[in-house]
């Protein structure tokens, strides 16, 4: 049987932006493996109250979530789903050796091309490592603002990941 191939998803603390995101595709992704991750985490917290209710105004849940530090399995997945631009400038610092396959994720839904083929192969295409990172790339961390706040984060990320999950097509 072919393995599974691994998207992870990337953002600071683990509590709010990579948890919506990784909920978002496993609750319409078959055939991956689905983690998320953050760049600065305190180990095990469970995700707010703002993002719990963020994520039921669009019709998902983390249930039983609890905040992680990106891992060296994580670092070897087939693709790293940054959510802003600082994430990946990070990966590049601390992880030069997972850059090529990490992207945020409105490059992805621009760029990685939606056609039959093999994940890694089409990842590979884009050159990642030397991508110059833009402004319009980030999703606004909701860390400190009201629950509208992370409504909006949860809608705009929702939006992003329905844009992805075909272009991750294993088929």
């Amino acid at each position: 049987m072919d393995r599974v191939p691994h998207v992870v998803f990337l953002c600071t603390g683990n509590a709010a932006r990579s948890v919506m995101a990784g909920a978002m595709l496993a609750a319409q992704a078959e055939g991956l493996k689905i983690t998320t991750a953050g760049t600065h985490v305190i180990e095990g917290q469970p995700i707010s109250w703002r993002t719990r209710d963020a994520m039921a105004e669009v019709g998902v849940a983390a249930v039983g979530h609890r905040s992680r530090q990106i891992s060296q399995h994580d670092l070897n997945a087939d693709l790293i789903v940054a959510l802003a631009r600082e994430h990946v400038q990070w990966i590049r610092r601390q992880h030069p050796e997972a850059a090529a396959r990490t992207a945020t994720l409105r490059r992805l839904c621009r760029d990685l091309p939606n056609e039959p083929g093999p994940l890694p192969t089409r990842i590979a295409t884009l050159d990642l490592e030397h991508v110059e990172l833009e402004q319009w790339e980030d999703v606004d961390d909701p860390a400190g603002g009201d629950i509208d706040t992370f409504v909006a984060c949860a809608r705009d990320v929702l939006h992003l990941v329905n844009e992805l999950a075909p272009r991750l097509d294993i088929r």
